[in-house]
C-alpha cells in the first residue's frame, strides 16, 4: 500500500463498448485497474458517448454497455472500492464539453494524429464528434480533477490536449481550478499481448479470430488457437524467432507455466518443435486462464438486480464528484441564479 498522500490521487480512464474485452484488455490495462482501485481514487467508465463517433447507429447500445459492465465486474473490477460507471449516466459530462468546445480552436483539433487516422478510416463519416473527440476526453478527466491518467501510446496527445484545454480555462478566469493530469505509468507491469494473426497486438479491429475474448467459449478459444499464424519451423538450433512464433511463445508466457514455456522454448531451440501440440498445450492452457472469468460473466449475465445496482451506485458516485465540479465551473464562468 503506498502513503496516505498517494492514496488520494484521483485516477480516471473509460472503455468504449464497441466489443468484448479480451486478453489485450486483460493484461494491458484491466489487471493494473484491480490494483489501482485498493490505492487510489478511482473512476472507470464506459465511454458511450465516445462509441458514437464511430458507430452513430450501434444496433444494441445498451447491451454493448451491459457487456462491457458485467465483464469489468468479471475481471475483478470492485463497485465498493472503484467508481464504475456509464458516461451518458453523468450529463454533467456533456455541459462541461459544452463549455470547453467554447474555448478548443478548430486548427488544434484538426492537427490531432487521431483525427486524421479516422479521416482516413472512415471518410464517409468525418462528424463534429470526431473533430471534437479530445475536447469530450479532457470533460471526462477534468470532471473529476484527476491527476493520473493510464493511457497508452495513442492517446498521449489527448492527456496533452486535456492539460491545455484545463490550463487555458484557468488563464482565461484567472483562476488556479483544475489540475494536470499526468499520464500513469505501469513501467515494467505492461505487457503487450500479441494477437493470433502474427501481426502486431490484440485487438477488435484485427478480426475476430485475432483476439481470445474473456467470455469466449473453450471451443472458440481452441480453433483461433488452432489457426494462429506460424511458419516452417526453426532450421539450426538456438536461432532467432520470427515475430509470429515470438507472439505465440509470449502469448504462452502470460497463460501457461513456467515448466510449459521452457519445454517448447528448448524443443524449438533444438529444431524438435511441433506446432500442432504446442498450440494444442496453449488451447487447454487459455481454456484454463478464462474459465473463471467466464464463470462470474455466465453467472453476472443472469443476475440483473445486481448490475442494474452495480450502475446506480457508480451513477450516484461519478455524478456527486460531477455536480460539485459543474457547479463551481459555472461560478467561475459568471453563471449565476436569479
Amino acid at each position: 500500500m503506498q502513503g496516505t498522500e498517494f492514496s488520494m490521487e484521483t485516477v480516471v480512464s473509460g472503455i468504449r463498448p464497441t466489443g468484448n474485452l479480451h486478453l489485450g484488455n486483460y493484461f494491458g490495462a484491466l489487471r493494473n485497474f484491480i490494483q489501482m482501485q485498493n490505492e487510489h481514487n478511482c473512476y472507470f467508465f464506459i465511454a458511450d458517448y465516445h462509441s458514437l463517433t464511430t458507430h452513430p447507429t450501434p444496433h444494441d447500445l445498451h447491451g454493448n454497455v451491459k457487456q462491457i459492465l458485467i465483464e469489468y465486474l468479471a475481471a475483478g473490477l470492485d463497485p465498493e472500492k472503484a467508481t464504475l460507471y456509464v458516461q451518458s449516466d453523468v450529463p454533467e459530462v456533456a455541459e462541461l464539453y459544452l463549455f470547453l468546445n467554447m474555448n478548443a480552436y478548430i486548427g488544434e483539433l484538426e492537427r490531432c494524429t487521431s483525427f486524421k487516422d479516422k479521416i482516413r478510416q472512415q471518410p464517409q463519416n468525418v462528424n463534429s464528434g470526431l473533430l471534437t473527440y479530445p475536447t469530450l476526453m479532457a470533460a471526462d478527466i477534468l470532471i473529476h480533477k484527476a491527476s493520473k491518467v493510464p493511457v497508452g501510446k495513442d492517446q498521449e496527445q489527448h492527456l496533452e490536449m486535456t492539460r491545455t484545454f484545463g490550463n487555458r480555462f484557468n488563464r482565461m478566469y484567472n483562476v488556479e481550478y483544475f489540475p494536470e493530469p499526468q499520464a500513469f505509468n505501469f513501467g515494467q507491469q505492461l505487457v503487450k499481448i500479441p494477437g493470433l494473426n502474427g501481426s502486431g497486438k490484440m485487438g477488435k479491429s484485427e478480426g475476430e479470430g485475432n483476439a481470445i475474448y474473456l467470455a469466449d467459449e473453450p471451443e472458440a478459444i481452441r480453433k483461433k488457437v488452432m489457426k494462429a499464424v506460424t511458419d516452417s519451423g526453426p532450421t539450426e538450433p538456438n536461432q532467432e524467432k520470427p515475430e509470429v512464433i515470438q507472439n505465440i511463445f509470449q502469448l504462452m508466457n502470460v497463460v501457461s507455466s513456467k515448466e510449459t514455456f521452457d519445454y517448447f522454448n528448448d524443443q524449438y531451440n533444438n529444431c524438435n518443435i511441433r506446432y500442432g501440440d504446442m498450440k494444442k498445450q496453449l488451447a487447454v492452457d487459455m481454456i484454463a486462464f478464462t474459465e473463471p472469468f467466464r464463470d462470474k460473466i455466465n453467472a453476472l449475465k443472469s443476475d440483473e438486480a445486481y448490475i442494474s445496482k452495480v450502475a446506480r451506485l457508480g451513477k450516484e458516485k461519478a455524478q456527486e464528484s460531477a455536480a460539485k465540479t459543474i457547479r463551481e465551473v459555472r461560478e467561475i464562468i459568471g453563471f449565476k441564479r436569479f
